[in-house]
């Protein structure tokens, strides 16, 4: 349908409550939502091997559900999202709704929706049940979101010599567990989100779906996991290079990444101390590191070579689990990145083959470089370091002939 249609049939979108119970060994939270008029969904959360009992986590457990609602309010963009499972306040109901128009950014771009006008989205709280913000001690721990891919290895690795460190996992795969294993690091706390499944149907029968702000996600449970197993660091891998933008689009650039920017990371921050929990420090290890000085760094941990995987697409739900898909631009650009420092062997014991010779890529390298319509919009580095990275690629001694991608691409450089 088309987006008006969806307006007009579905005028609101109502975060009812939130439950949660132990599960054996797991604490199973459930969140509850409504699209009026006959629109449910009942996403959950699964948090395994808690330890001891779940005290004073009511307003943490009440801001996942906040973060959970993008994913489904994307499905019809009601004009109204009503809140009866909490309280927020002036200030918040602020943060939130910017929070969803700049998150949601790529999703407007590609759906080619306008969110300027003064009535696209309304926020109203119709709860006064405060929930109190979280003031206890915590162990001075470090919990790492790890993805399996290259940024998180490398803090990881740089980070564990030196603090306790946990793993945080949400939803890894086999890939992932086999990367979580060459780290040696014992605590793992990991996190299964389940989708709830209409959402899936939904978007067969034609509702609108997109790119949600996933990093925010994860940095709303990490917290919330931070506190739950007594840790006071939160150490996320976004780098630099998250905070340039994709593409322009109604007056405002568009950035795939604006979960990782700096921008995020800040006002997270405040927003954590004042209203989540006043004593976790979030912050983000690899900020002053561009993606090709993080390629240059994971060359030191070639223990991680078979088995690091940094593309995106076996994570899409439903896809085929692969390490390198080799066609997305994800694995172009890693493969750039990692091309000038690594010799044949070590570069086919990562990606199994040369990624250069792939031919229907070519649109897709020149994008990374800036001349295509709009920057992928994947997790991939800035213009200039895709330049650099091809600078230093066709600077590298070679014996063979190069690589069709780079002879395509050369006058760019020279």
């Amino acid at each position: 349908m088309k987006l008006q249609q969806l307006r007009k049939k579905y005028p609101r979108f109502v975060f009812e409550k939130y439950s949660y119970r132990i599960s054996g060994n797991n604490l199973e939270v459930f969140f509850d939502f409504k699209i009026e008029p006959d629109i449910s969904f009942q996403p959950k959360i699964i948090i395994k091997n808690i330890q001891g009992k779940v005290n004073n986590l009511e307003n943490l457990i009440f801001h996942l559900g906040l973060m959970e609602i993008p994913t489904y309010w994307k499905a019809t963009c009601s004009p109204e999202i009503i809140i009866r499972a909490g309280f927020l306040n002036r200030e918040q109901i602020s943060w939130w709704k910017s929070l969803i128009i700049k998150g949601m950014g790529q999703f407007f771009f590609e759906n080619k929706i306008d969110w300027r006008s003064k009535n696209f989205l309304k926020i109203r709280c119709e709860s006064n049940n405060k929930y109190k913000v979280f003031n206890g001690k915590l162990k001075n721990r470090y919990l790492v979101p790890f993805s399996g891919g290259r940024d998180s290895i490398v803090t990881i690795e740089l980070l564990k010599k030196k603090s306790k460190t946990a793993l945080f996992l949400v939803n890894p795969n086999e890939q992932i567990k086999k990367s979580a294993k060459v780290t040696k690091i014992k605590k793992q706390i990991i996190v299964q989100r389940v989708i709830d499944k209409k959402l899936l149907a939904l978007n067969k029968k034609g509702c609108l779906n997109g790119h949600t702000p996933f990093t925010a996600l994860l940095s709303f449970l990490s917290v919330f996991c931070a506190v739950l197993f007594d840790y006071k660091n939160v150490v996320f891998s976004n780098e630099k290079s998250a905070n340039e933008g994709n593409v322009k689009y109604l007056g405002r650039i568009i950035n795939h990444q604006w979960a990782k920017s700096s921008e995020f990371e800040i006002i997270f921050k405040k927003y954590c101390k004042k209203y989540l929990a006043r004593n976790i420090n979030y912050s983000s290890f690899l900020r002053k590191y561009t993606e090709l000085e993080i390629s240059k760094k994971l060359i030191n941990f070639p223990q991680y070579f078979p088995v690091f995987s940094s593309c995106n697409s076996s994570m899409r739900m439903g896809a085929k689990q692969v390490r390198w898909c080799g066609n997305c631009p994800k694995c172009l650009f890693v493969y750039l990145t990692l091309y000038p420092f690594l010799n044949k062997k070590q570069l086919l014991l990562i990606f199994r083959k040369d990624i250069f010779q792939n031919k229907k890529l070519l649109p897709v390298m020149k994008a990374l470089m800036g001349q295509g319509k709009a920057k992928p919009f994947e997790c991939v580095g800035t213009r200039k370091e895709s330049l650099d990275a091809l600078k230093l690629s066709l600077e590298k001694k070679e014996k063979n002939k190069a690589p069709y991608l780079l002879t395509k691409v050369k006058k760019m450089v020279y």
